[in-house]
């Protein structure tokens, strides 16, 4: 969906109609002195070009001035008429009336996340949040690559259906202006990643919507490590470098393969991919707070396993001790397979979250 129509040409074409609506009248009171209602007759006679007659006859001046009339209406009529064909039969008015729906959808949205950036880094986050059920809004200025991909032309699948293309709900315009991140939702929404070309725009989205949204989680992306300190000023709260963590994968993947292909699982990059999820006290069911880790048996319930611990002071633990009774606060993280997880959530989450 696109959320910008360009609208200037209908605006230009109308402006002009009603600059030759005024013109006619203001020429044929002023030179021929005819009432308003005779002036308005003869101004849509003349711009319609129907040819009705003159009202009397006409002075010299008032001839000529009619002359000038009709050919500057021609081309206004030629100029009009081709917008509106555009606008009906190019599927100009179709966008329009998308834009409008866009428009009404995100209005309903809440607690959603938007995405600066639609290109490689973006899409790939795009796609792990969809898989994940997050409700997205994307921000891109280049419009005729969210086209391409709505079309399928890019052959990737956005819909999690296997078919190239996807309906995703996109607002066209500089997501560093203020005015796109409000029309983007941007005041409702829970986080924001930016992840634009250039580090001087990341770092202007994240300082509009810091002032937009003081409760919102901002993550950027970053090219230069000397723009981290400086996204992290703006109000990002977390600053991601894909050339530097692509780099290392490189090298680490000479030096501990297994150790990488392990973390490939787990990034969903191969077929057979795990799972990490995280569940809080305050998700678990009601009947199972207060229990040790033990006790909860989170292994033989579901096949996952808990491998780390986040205390409610901040700080983590891996492999927390089998004794450890999760408290108001701690968020336990687990590893599983797809299957694994699902069990997870039906045995272990509380209903409604």
């Amino acid at each position: 969906m696109f959320q910008r129509l360009n609208l200037g040409r209908l605006r230009l074409a109308l402006g002009l109609t009603l600059v030759s609506l005024g013109a006619g009248l203001a020429g044929f009171r002023g030179i021929e002195h005819l009432s308003w209602a005779n002036a308005f007759y003869m101004t849509v006679t003349t711009i319609s070009t129907v040819g009705f007659g003159e009202v009397h006859p006409f002075s010299e001046a008032g001839r000529i001035f009619v002359a000038f009339y009709i050919l500057f209406n021609l081309l206004v009529t030629a100029y009009l008429v081709s917008v509106l064909t555009t606008f009906l039969f190019e599927g100009e008015l179709r966008n329009l009336f998308k834009m409008y729906r866009t428009d009404q959808e995100i209005k309903r949205f809440s607690g959603h996340l938007i995405l600066c950036g639609f290109g490689a880094n973006g899409r790939r986050a795009y796609q792990e949040l969809r898989a994940n059920g997050v409700r997205v809004v994307v921000v891109e200025q280049n419009e005729q690559l969210m086209k391409d991909i709505g079309d399928g032309k890019t052959g990737e699948d956005y819909n999690g259906d296997g078919l190239p293309g996807g309906d995703i709900i996109t607002v066209i315009g500089d997501a560093t202006t203020d005015v796109v991140l409000a029309q983007a939702g941007v005041a409702r929404a829970s986080a924001l990643i930016t992840a634009l070309a250039k580090d001087a725009d990341n770092v202007f989205v994240a300082l509009s919507a810091r002032a937009l949204n003081p409760r919102l989680k901002i993550i950027a992306r970053a090219k230069l490590k000397t723009s981290e300190s400086k996204l992290l000023s703006a109000g990002a709260d977390a600053v991601v470098m894909p050339d530097e963590i692509g780099g290392s994968h490189m090298a680490k993947l000479v030096v501990r393969p297994e150790v990488i292909r392990f973390l490939d699982l787990i990034s969903g990059l191969t077929a057979d991919k795990l799972r990490l999820e995280e569940l809080g006290y305050e998700q678990l069911r009601r009947e199972l707070r207060g229990q040790s880790i033990r006790e909860l048996d989170v292994r033989s319930r579901t096949g996952a396993t808990v491998i780390g611990l986040r205390r409610a002071d901040g700080t983590f633990e891996v492999s927390p001790p089998a004794d450890y009774r999760p408290a108001p606060g701690d968020v336990l993280l687990l590893l599983g397979s797809e299957q694994q997880i699902e069990s997870l959530e039906v045995n272990f989450r509380q209903l409604g979250l």
